[in-house]
């Protein structure tokens, strides 16, 4: 079968890939400037002319994963008939939260809930309670972390899925188009599809490490451990980058399944101590009010382009929701090969099911932990302290742990997190 056969196309998607992305890379350090208001350019026509199709296709594949879940092909095996999973569900849950938007939540955990309630969306009426603000400015980043997020995923990764595990291909982005259009994906138009999906993930992966390194080095500063600088920055990359290349030279039974369960229990401890050292009862309120509101409301909130609020709404989306469709996407070569990879032997319904609920309910709950803990301190303890720091967001986590008992000891954990 094909997928059995030696890879031929390794030098023709590896060399252009290194060209392209070594191209942006010479670019970004000889014309920084230019380069930076080249891709501002091309994200506002991005925005302004695509961001009503990134939102309808989005809401659409929430819609598609749905209605195959609960119709006919929900039974099929992601391999032989009858073939048991190849991981447990605690540790496929665990690798599906570190790969699909592990420092992602860290790094906006506190820091999106405190800049949408410090500054609604636009169009929201004036005279808006603080309450009311602070309901709106959490169902916002549950859609943008939620299901939406998990439904790009899964097209891909049920595709790529399918073909490999049913069909015997390789684990390649291009077979999964190969019912579309057939044997050109063995020549010269995969190459193109899988050099997109790679460049794609790079730069997702890129945005990523950076949100995590610039946390990382201010976690370092707050500590008082080393004084965040550009040094310091590029050698916390440096490492990250090496120790997450170790993991994935170990493998997926090794490396990547340990830190992933690792990683998976120490972000419980964080969100439970934050849980338990804030305002538990209000947060554990909110959060089956949020999402009621956010299930109640989720065709609106996907449905949210703005036409009425002209340029202020094209702004507003093209720095959260339409960024955050395009995020996704980029990231879902990467994140749908991945959690095909780890998904044989489940059926569709439970792949379905696994990818589209539980990371979301593990996401909506952070950020209910600690959005909704964040604006009640910054109400109530911090004197609008947060608030006013939504513009440096890789400082916010550790301003507001100092506003809960043992700051530094949740501190430590965080920077274990991240």
């Amino acid at each position: 079968m094909v997928g059995q056969q030696k890879n031929p196309w390794k030098a023709a998607v590896a060399v252009p890939t290194a060209v392209i992305v070594l191209g942006f890379v010479g670019l970004a350090a000889v014309a920084p400037q230019w380069l930076s208001d080249l891709l501002k350019t091309a994200n506002t026509s991005v925005v302004n002319g695509l961001g009503w199709y990134y939102s309808l296709i989005v809401a659409g594949f929430v819609g598609f994963a749905l209605l195959v879940a609960f119709g006919p092909y929900g039974n099929i095996t992601l391999g032989p008939d009858d073939e048991p999973p190849s991981y447990s569900l605690v540790s496929w849950f665990a690798m599906l939260f570190a790969a699909g938007m592990g420092i992602g939540l860290v790094f906006w955990g506190v820091a999106e809930p405190l800049n949408h309630y410090a500054s609604p969306p636009p169009g929201t009426p004036a005279g808006t309670s603080d309450a009311m603000k602070a309901q709106e400015a959490m169902t916002t980043s549950f859609l943008h972390w939620g299901l939406s997020a998990w439904a790009v995923y899964i097209v891909v990764g049920l595709a790529i899925a399918y073909t490999v595990h049913r069909k015997g291909r390789k684990v390649s982005l291009r077979w999964a188009l190969e019912p579309l259009f057939g044997r050109r994906v063995r020549g010269w138009f995969g190459d193109v599809v899988d050099v997109f999906a790679i460049v794609g993930t790079l730069f997702g992966v890129a945005a990523s490490l950076g949100f995590g390194a610039s946390q990382f080095s201010s976690g370092l500063d707050y500590l008082g451990i080393l004084k965040s600088n550009i040094w310091v920055l590029l050698a916390v990359i440096a490492i990250i980058t090496a120790l997450a290349t170790c993991s994935v030279l170990s493998g997926l039974d090794r490396g990547i399944k340990w830190l992933s369960n690792a990683n998976l229990m120490l972000a419980a401890v964080l969100a439970l101590a934050v849980l338990l050292l804030g305002q538990p009862l209000f947060v554990l309120r909110e959060f089956v009010q949020t999402i009621g509101d956010y299930l109640s409301n989720f065709v609106h909130l996907s449905s949210r382009t703005l036409p009425f609020q002209g340029g202020e709404g094209e702004s507003w989306l093209g720095s959260w929701t339409t960024y955050y469709w395009g995020w996704w996407m980029s990231w879902s070569p990467f994140v749908g090969i991945f959690i095909a990879r780890i998904s044989r032997g489940r059926t569709i319904r439970e792949f379905i099911f696994g990818v589209l609920v539980i990371p979301s309910l593990f996401g909506v709950l952070w950020f209910t932990v600690f959005g909704n803990t964040a604006i009640w301190m910054d109400a109530h303890n911090a004197a609008g302290v947060l608030g006013s720091m939504t513009g440096t967001p890789e400082k916010l986590l550790f301003k507001f742990l100092e506003f809960l008992p043992m700051p530094a000891l949740t501190g430590i954990v965080s920077l274990a997190v991240i």
